[in-house]
């Protein structure tokens, strides 16, 4: 069943009455989109499944807490499991990789103007050689700069959250990530 045609809203309410199918289905539904968005943040495929068992029994727990006037049913359900994944980056005290989807995000970030840009986005994200210049770029910036574009496009985390992380001041933070973020792209080019 596609999302479109899926009811979040009637299954949350159904698991909120206790109904085992309803969680069931949800779960058919969700489990291999919700793997992928925690897979992402994680890159650690056995704590990503248990990450969304954990967001599983939390929405089977907490989905009387969903009121539809917040949001949608599927937003309260990829929001609780990003939290817990989050959570679990956080404490798991993982070793950053640079992935392949690092360049992709970074330079979506960027608004990429023309197809032929986008290309060679392409080009960079399967060359080896493209991946060492990122990380050379990455390289050359100041330590707490490098340090906010990795925990925002790696380790996804906000910029509320970095700069509490960090012990800094939001503008500072948004704008060392900015300025990062121009400098990565003039060193890529």
């Amino acid at each position: 069943m596609s999302p479109s045609i899926f009811n979040y809203e009637t299954s949350l309410k159904k698991c909120a009455q206790g109904d085992r199918r309803a969680l069931m289905q949800l779960y058919e539904q969700e489990a291999p989109r919700l793997l992928a968005v925690v897979l992402r943040i994680l890159q650690n495929r056995p704590l990503a499944e248990d990450v969304v068992h954990d967001a599983f029994i939390k929405i089977w727990q907490n989905a009387q807490q969903y009121h539809s006037e917040l949001g949608s049913a599927r937003g309260w359900i990829y929001t609780l499991t990003r939290n817990l994944a989050l959570n679990a980056l956080k404490y798991s005290h993982r070793q950053v990789l640079f992935e392949p989807e690092f360049l992709l995000d970074l330079c979506d970030h960027h608004a990429i103007e023309n197809e032929h840009q986008k290309d060679n986005v392409e080009t960079l994200v399967n060359d080896p050689l493209a991946q060492a210049s990122l990380n050379r770029c990455l390289d050359h910036l100041e330590p707490q700069r490098k340090l906010c574009v990795l925990h925002a496009y790696v380790d996804g985390y906000t910029q509320d959250e970095i700069a509490t992380l960090l012990d800094k001041p939001l503008g500072t933070v948004k704008s060392w990530i900015k300025r990062s973020l121009n400098a990565l792209k003039e060193c890529l080019q």
